[in-house]
């Protein structure tokens, strides 16, 4: 199939994070790009964000074609004409900016995953850690909180250690009394900081391991941030890794792009263009709401 803009088609992806939002609006080869912090009233906050993306791109609702929705919070977006898992929708963004691409490994701010592309970008296998904050943003949060420090100020931190110190607990928990115990007996904040993203690297990587890690790779989400993260996980794999422009967006790339695949489809078969209820505004929690699961977790290798 083509893969090149239709003109005129106007699509937009909705990547609802666990601490950020995401929206892309795509117009040929334009794209609009919008990250806000994600609040426990994620629907509320995908709207407002749409809206703003809208006023940003000069555009009415009415004028867009298609919605995806990704993500934690994607089965809760009213707007959107289809939800799509965060695995398909990282893996058609990256690979959109990497051809190349073979591994992607996503730090989000509750969940790591890593996903495994085969040679024409489509998902042939991925492991996701959602059940533990360790090889997590969440692990960084709290390091930061507890050495007082500002949480974009540690990537530059890690990357003035000199002795990096070990911290074997792979427990959020216990590994904050590890780096305080180590502080306690000498060890400086910027060797601390290192041996933190030292063990997050080492959990995530035993994780990707499982699938078989394989270059190019490719680090997305807010570890792709962080120069401590990015130094440690090259170091371990042996080889330099990719890293978007903008790390935060390829979920909503991804979203946006498979927006086009659908409305482009529904013109070559001159078919009509489905879309959902699109409700664009704040909808209470007993709301009814068309959902379609396309695909799901289950549906991928």
């Amino acid at each position: 199939m083509n893969k090149t803009s239709v003109p005129g088609l106007i699509v937009a992806g909705v990547d609802i994070g666990s601490t950020m939002t995401k929206v892309v609006i795509k117009q040929d080869r334009e794209h609009v790009l919008l990250i806000r912090l994600t609040g426990p009233e994620y629907r509320r906050l995908a709207f407002k964000v749409m809206e703003e993306a809208l006023e940003e791109a000069g555009l009415s609702y009415d004028q867009i074609d298609y919605v995806v929705s990704t993500g934690y919070g994607r089965m809760s977006v009213p707007f959107a004409d289809r939800q799509i898992t965060e695995i398909t929708c990282h893996a058609r963004g990256v690979r959109s900016l990497f051809p190349s691409a073979r591994t992607v490994i996503d730090i989000g701010g509750q969940d790591s995953k890593a996903i495994k592309l085969g040679p024409h970008g489509e998902v042939s296998n991925f492991v996701m850690n959602d059940k533990c904050a360790a090889g997590t943003g969440r692990f960084l949060e709290v390091l930061a909180d507890t050495l007082r420090v500002r949480l974009e100020e540690l990537g530059d931190l890690a990357l003035a250690a000199t002795n990096p110190v070990r911290i074997s607990s792979v427990c959020t928990v216990f590994a904050e009394h590890e780096a305080i115990a180590h502080m306690a007996q000498g060890a400086s904040i910027e060797d601390v900081i290192q041996g933190v993203h030292n063990a997050i690297v080492s959990r995530i990587y035993y994780m990707a391991e499982r699938i078989g890690i394989e270059p190019a790779v490719v680090l997305t989400g807010g570890g792709g941030k962080n120069k401590g993260i990015r130094q440690s996980m090259e170091e371990r794999l042996g080889y330099s890794i990719l890293i978007p422009p903008e790390p935060l967006i390829t979920g909503a790339l991804g979203a946006a792009l498979l927006a086009e695949d659908i409305a482009r489809r529904a013109l070559e078969q001159s078919s009509p263009l489905v879309k959902g209820q699109r409700i664009l505004r704040e909808v209470k929690f007993f709301e009814q709401q068309r959902i379609d699961s396309y695909p799901t977790e289950e549906e991928q290798p």
